[in-house]
Formats: structure tokens, C-alpha cells, sequence
């Protein structure tokens, strides 16, 4: 039975601490408010994470530190760097594997199905501020200070997940119009927070998946009109009404909302097909991913309670 310290108790943290807890591994938990999910083996610590020597102090013993943090979204650029040194430095000084979650913003728009050597040519705020990221733990994984890996992730589907299908399927299952700057029928991604949980953990324990990324593993792509169109059969909606956002409305949103604002960034993402490659990690951390049927009965369900 080892020590496993999770940083942050949002939706990836909290599955994470679950599935640990489960193969009854130990876990500490680390948030502001010392927030968790309940469960012996689960220990929730209140501490500021971005404080190197308390993160140190907590991670001692540990067999990994797993970044499961997440800043408001408009807070990236002057939140994450002071966290993610933090989580570096714990990591190195306690000789932890520091195993990171990510998503898909630093590549950048493409026109193919992302890999993990995709080149990350984003030039948004966020896509740069988490390619910082990577590339000082990769820096620092290559002279031999820490033991680093990342596991990258596209939209969450999933009990309690934050992402594009939590603005859609709310008000498709009540039977409301949608309006989103989304193109509802292309192709798209989705990932299943189990899965980002699995690969995550597989990752930060195994040698082979040290020193590089990881796409986790996700079903076949579908578009957002059929996964809201599959939401609404499971409850007996009617069918979605879904209206596409002109981008300048979009925009004008920005100049009052925080939010809205920080979309104008990643709206490429749901205006044209955005599908992510994922079967080095099926085939080298053996995880494979679970079924789109599945995800969204989960998500739906979720949702209704």
C-alpha cells in the first residue's frame, strides 16, 4: 500500500482518489478548502498548493504527485505558473512521479487527427501557458531531476464533468433550444473522466509512460448533434434544437463575460473536427476506452439527479 497525493478534488482529482482508494492504495488530497470525496483511505488536507515546502511536507513518502488542479479559466495565465512550479519542486525534492492532466490547447488548430507528437503550435493564452508547462517538466525530467509524465485529455463526458456537453445537455433533456457557437455536425472527441482517471494512474506507475505524453483513451468520435440527439432518446426528450452561434455574438459576449471571453481562444475546437488519436496508450499502458454508450448514460444520469 502506497502514498498517492492528489492535487485538487474537482472531477478528475476526485475520480482519481476513488479508483486509488479502491485498489486500496492511500491517498491524501490537497485542496484550499480541504475538500474530497469521503472514503477511508482518503485523506483530505487543506494547504495552499502553490506553496513549495508545504507541498513538499505533504508529498514526502509518496509514490506520486498527481496534478489534478484546475484555476478558474480566466485565471490560467497568472495562476498556473506559481502552481505548477510548486508541483515540480514537490515532486523533484520528495521523489515522487509527478503525473499531470491535460487537455488538447496546446496544439492549436489543425486539420488532422491529433497525436502526441502533434507539434504544440498553440498561440492562445492557455494553450502556451500549459505548453510552459510540459516543457519544463520535460526539461526537468531530462536532466535527470524528476520523474515526469502527462496524460492528455479531450472534453469530459462523465458524472459531475465540465465541458461543452454541460452547456448542451441540460437544456436539450428539458426540451430547450441550444445556442452555441458549435458546429453541430462535425466530428469531436469526447473523453470519459474514468478513463482520464485509469490512464492517469497507469501512467504515473509504469517506466515506459515516464518522460512523455499521453493521449487517454477515448471512443469513436462523434459530433455534438448526435450525442445530444443519443441524451435526449435516453429520457424521452424531444428531439435537440440546436442553433449555431455566430462567432461576432460570441465576441460581443467577451467584452462583458469573463467567460465568453476566454472561449473566443477555443472556439476552432467545436468549428470544425477535433479528434484525437489515442492507441499508444491503449496499446503500451493497456488501457482501453470506454464505451460512448456508457459515458453519456452516466453523464444523462448525472444530470437528472
Amino acid at each position: 500500500m502506497s502514498l498517492h497525493v492528489i492535487v485538487g478534488a474537482g472531477p478528475v482529482g476526485t475520480a482519481t482518489a476513488r479508483l486509488l482508494a479502491e485498489r486500496g492504495e492511500r491517498v491524501r488530497i490537497v485542496t484550499r478548502r480541504g475538500t474530497g470525496p469521503e472514503h477511508p483511505a482518503i485523506e483530505p488536507v487543506a494547504a495552499d498548493a502553490a506553496d513549495p515546502a508545504r507541498l513538499t511536507a505533504l508529498t514526502r513518502g509518496a509514490a506520486a504527485l498527481y496534478n489534478c488542479a484546475s484555476p478558474a479559466y480566466h485565471r490560467w495565465a497568472t495562476d498556473w505558473p506559481p502552481l505548477a512550479g510548486a508541483l515540480l519542486t514537490a515532486a523533484e525534492r520528495a521523489g515522487a512521479v509527478l503525473a499531470t492532466v491535460s487537455n488538447l490547447y496546446g496544439y492549436g488548430p489543425v486539420d488532422a487527427p491529433m497525436t502526441e507528437q502533434t507539434p504544440l503550435h498553440a498561440t492562445g493564452t492557455k494553450g502556451r501557458v500549459r505548453n510552459r508547462m510540459w516543457t519544463d517538466a520535460l526539461a526537468a525530467h531530462r536532466a535527470g531531476r524528476v520523474r515526469i509524465t502527462e496524460v492528455r485529455a479531450s472534453d469530459y463526458l462523465g458524472a459531475d464533468a465540465t465541458s461543452l456537453p454541460m452547456l448542451v445537455l441540460p437544456r436539450v433533456l428539458a426540451g430547450q433550444r441550444v445556442f452555441l457557437p458549435v458546429d453541430w455536425d462535425a466530428p469531436h472527441t469526447w473523453t470519459y473522466l474514468g478513463d482520464v482517471a485509469r490512464t492517469l494512474v497507469a501512467a504515473a506507475a509504469d517506466e515506459r509512460a515516464w518522460g512523455r505524453a499521453w493521449h487517454v483513451p477515448s471512443a469513436p468520435a462523434v459530433c455534438m448533434r448526435e450525442l445530444a440527439v443519443r441524451a435526449a432518446a435516453l429520457v424521452g426528450a424531444p428531439a435537440p434544437k440546436l442553433t449555431r452561434m455566430p462567432y461576432p455574438v460570441l465576441w460581443a459576449g467577451g467584452v462583458v463575460d469573463p467567460f465568453a471571453r476566454e472561449l473566443r481562444e477555443t472556439v476552432h475546437q467545436f468549428a470544425r473536427p477535433f479528434l484525437m488519436d489515442s492507441i499508444d496508450a491503449t496499446t503500451t499502458l493497456d488501457v482501453e476506452p470506454t464505451p460512448l454508450g456508457r459515458s453519456l448514460k452516466e453523464t444523462v444520469e448525472a444530470l437528472r439527479r
